[in-house]
């Protein structure tokens, strides 16, 4: 029982950072018709403002990673209107080979700058204390992560149901041409969107990157995961995200912990079973 109750921990606190990173393109891929491949390079780029702040200029973490995610929203805002809107209309393939190309100019810069290797993150030692569950200690940043990946999912749902803005988004998501012929400034919705997206792949990317390490190629790494998430969860579905993170989360523990040497596999060929029965997802629309 115990490891049964291990597996669900780690693996929720695991989801929980997939969750993060990956709503936003799961958002902005379902709102903007975007294949954005890059969308993990803002989990990098947080990281590593994170990783120079705190290791290089003595910032202290939590100070560190406020800023760094405010850098991140700053810096998605000229990008999104002067490169993305450039790239929403091309074909998918096009849409491929661009943001493919982005994450090669974020890896280049990142590895120019800072090379190759992990980017440690200075965690102060307090996320260390260890916390008793029981059946299992835990260390208080495993517990601050899924604390962080709850409060992002209820900010989001209320951000979504309960405000102006979440009528125009799903407004916008349902029928773009009908939204802005309402007079829903569209492109505005699309750009806060975006913004938003890009500030959670940076929270996730800062509080797991001791689980998914920081380095020049995390985007690249890690882009096979993000899309899964989305694919699984359905486009454009937070509350599917969600659902496809905690569950992939726990999937890959259990494959980890009792399959040590098919672990990959397994999971893989999990997803690919999951996707076969839905191919829309669990909470996606054809």
């Amino acid at each position: 029982m115990s490891v049964v109750l291990s597996i669900l921990v780690d693996g929720i606190a695991y989801g929980m950072i997939l969750f993060m990173i990956s709503v936003g393109l799961s958002i902005t891929m379902g709102l903007m018709r975007i294949i954005n491949l890059a969308h993990g390079g803002f989990a990098l780029v947080g990281g590593a403002l994170v990783h120079v702040m705190t290791m290089r200029m003595g910032i202290p973490f939590a100070a560190a990673c406020a800023l760094a995610v405010m850098a991140v929203v700053i810096l998605s805002l000229p990008m999104e209107r002067f490169v993305y809107r450039h790239i929403y209309g091309f074909s998918e393939l096009g849409q491929v080979l661009a943001t493919i190309g982005i994450v090669f100019l974020i890896i280049a810069t990142v590895n120019l700058f800072l090379g190759s290797t992990i980017l440690p993150q200075g965690t102060p030692a307090i996320l260390s204390f260890p916390i008793n569950l029981g059946f299992k200690t835990l260390p208080l940043h495993r517990v601050v992560v899924i604390a962080t990946g709850i409060f992002v999912l209820l900010a989001l749902w209320l951000l979504i149901e309960k405000t102006r803005f979440g009528i125009c988004l799903r407004a916008a998501v349902d029928n773009k041409v009908a939204a802005a012929s309402l007079g829903i400034n569209t492109p505005r919705v699309y750009l806060s969107a975006f913004a938003i997206g890009a500030g959670l792949a940076a929270i996730g990317g800062v509080l797991g990157a001791e689980l998914l390490p920081i380095e020049a190629y995390y985007p690249l790494r890690y882009m096979v995961l993000f899309l899964i998430v989305v694919s699984v969860g359905g486009l454009g579905s937070v509350l599917g995200s969600f659902i496809a993170s905690i569950g992939l989360g726990i999937l890959d523990t259990f494959g980890r912990y009792v399959l040590p040497d098919f672990g990959t596999i397994f999971f893989f060929l999990a997803v690919t079973a999951l996707l076969a029965l839905r191919p829309n997802g669990l909470m996606g629309r054809a």
